[in-house]
């Protein structure tokens, strides 16, 4: 059974000085006091609790920004923990990361050495072309010669972009598993997960495109 004595003890006690000096208390907080610190006090003077000053609105904005920080930090550091082990348990030694490095590239060396091809064949097919043409040398070529040159051109230059992206695509995935590699040996070396901090992806090089000469030029 509840005694007066008791809820006396369990009441809390409010207290703080104002900008006057003056030494208040109460068994609420104090309005007087919002901008300042103020103590609850148990019912033998001792301190139960400090109440940090109301904040300001700007004050506010700025702890929340504070804390979203913190927190983006946290969930930073949580994924690098989360992908360092991921990533030590896909490759557990160098020779699983290296079969994964050469299947990762298997596909675009097909792609490569088809096109490679395809431009060969695109250049054995200019040769009759270009051996005609010299019977029109310093006149206008024949519409149909001219479309045949042309569209050869055309083919030629869009095999060559394309073995130029699938160059830089394999240079992009050599320098993400180099990256990788790096950090996977410090992991196997016994470095703790989220200790390395993120991994950044690597770039991919800029394609650069190399000029064709035209048949419109002649």
């Amino acid at each position: 059974m509840l005694t007066w004595c008791n809820v006396q003890a369990a009441a809390p006690i409010y207290s703080c000085t104002d900008s006057n000096g003056k030494r208040l208390t109460s068994d609420r907080p104090i309005p007087e006091c919002t901008a300042r610190e103020q103590r609850v006090l148990n019912a033998d003077g001792s301190t139960r609790k400090v109440v940090p000053p109301t904040m300001t609105a700007d004050e506010q904005a700025e702890s929340d920004a504070r804390e979203r920080v913190k927190a983006s930090r946290r969930a930073a550091e949580q994924d690098a923990i989360r992908r360092d082990r991921n990533l030590r348990m896909r490759y557990p030694t160098e020779a699983a990361h290296q079969k994964a490095r050469l299947a990762a590239l298997d596909d675009l060396d097909r792609t490569l050495k088809v096109s490679q091809k395809r431009l060969e064949a695109l250049a054995a097919e200019r040769k009759p072309l270009l051996d005609e043409a010299e019977f029109y040398v310093g006149r206008q070529l024949p519409a149909r010669l001219k479309q045949q040159l042309d569209g050869n051109d055309a083919a030629a230059e869009a095999q060559r972009a394309l073995m130029q992206n699938q160059q830089s695509e394999t240079q992009r995935i050599n320098a993400s598993f180099d990256a990788e590699l790096v950090r996977l040996r410090a992991l196997w070396a016994g470095a703790a997960p989220g200790s390395l901090g993120m991994l950044a992806p690597a770039p991919a090089p800029a394609p650069r495109l190399s000029p064709v000469s035209s048949s419109t030029d002649r």
